[in-house]
């Protein structure tokens, strides 16, 4: 077994697909083939069925892919640290975002951080705290930026910043909230949150639990770009952080009332595998995100944006 043959197996394994495998790999289809059977034959398993939808892959299959992805992904990272002694950064990085991170400062950071390493190849993937955790644990992503657990995580993590949860209602829909508003008053109002699944949802039900509060939704969404649509168009209202509906708190089209008694924090935070060293490229997409984070968190933030927009288009 050398290491061609393991690339062109987890590349088939990835794409599920013979053409588009040797496509990516940029080899003929029966090169590849018969690398699949080398190894197959050394193995002594099946690795893939052949089916009308493509290679599916076999128990063997799917057990080699889960051991093997880290250790394919610890040699890309040690090439990628040998060539980065000569000054330049490069290689590859996989990342899982939060949904309130991706809509709030994703394109902001990717933005900064591919003028300063265009070198860098990245691979984004949004999704659950939850599914994170198994996919750092397994070898999948480098790095995920997650709502920090109650329970302990055989993984590091690193803290980004707390921000506190925020009641958010349409600026337009009567009538005005108090200028705060407490964790026991959710119940007066139409309330769409995210289901249990989700990350958010389980900061919110510690809080309301500890209070011996029973949340009691009318509507659970969890696409948070669809709730602060709903919300901004309704009398809906919702729990979410500042930094996940900032953009229409900037654009005046949703505003933010805080909550009391108790307030609600949530926790970003970095999650990656301890015994795996994090490549000097995956340090430094970290750093540029956490302060994107941190300047979107900041209190009042929105409001600059708002007028920074309110400026550029009376330039124009």
């Amino acid at each position: 077994m050398d290491l061609r043959q393991l690339q062109y197996f987890m590349c088939l394994y990835e794409e599920g697909n013979v053409t588009r495998a040797a496509r990516r790999l940029n080899v003929v289809q029966p090169a590849l083939s018969m690398q699949i059977a080398k190894l197959e034959a050394e193995l002594g398993e099946k690795l893939f069925e052949r089916s009308p939808q493509g290679m599916i892959p076999t128990a063997a299959g799917r057990t080699m892919f889960r051991l093997f992805l880290p250790i394919l992904r610890d040699i890309a990272a040690a090439k990628q640290e040998i060539g980065n002694l000569a000054g330049r950064i490069s290689g590859q990085v996989s990342i899982g975002l939060i949904a309130s991170v991706t809509q709030s400062v994703l394109s902001r950071t990717i933005e900064i951080f591919s003028n300063q390493y265009p070198s860098v190849e990245l691979s984004v993937a949004d999704g659950y705290t939850a599914t994170f955790v198994e996919q750092v644990t397994s070898g999948q992503l480098d790095i995920a930026v997650i709502n920090r657990p109650r329970k302990r995580l055989a993984l590091e993590i690193t803290d980004i910043l707390n921000e506190e949860m925020v009641l958010v209602s349409g600026a337009a829909q009567p009538p005005p909230l108090p200028d705060t508003v407490r964790l026991s008053d959710l119940a007066q109002f139409r309330l769409v949150i995210p289901s249990k699944r989700h990350g958010l949802r389980a900061v919110l039900e510690q809080a309301a639990e500890a209070q011996g509060i029973d949340l009691k939704p009318q509507l659970e969404i969890d696409t948070l770009i669809s709730i602060a649509e709903l919300v901004a168009r309704t009398d809906w209202v919702t729990v979410l952080p500042s930094i996940a509906v900032h953009r229409g708190l900037a654009d005046g089209t949703l505003r933010a009332t805080p909550i009391v008694e108790p307030t609600i924090v949530r926790t970003l935070a970095w999650l990656h595998h301890p015994r795996r060293p994090l490549s000097l490229a995956a340090v430094r997409f970290m750093e540029t995100m956490n302060e994107r984070l941190i300047e979107a968190a900041r209190p009042g933030a929105h409001l600059d944006a708002s007028q920074a927009a309110a400026e550029s288009h009376q330039a124009k």
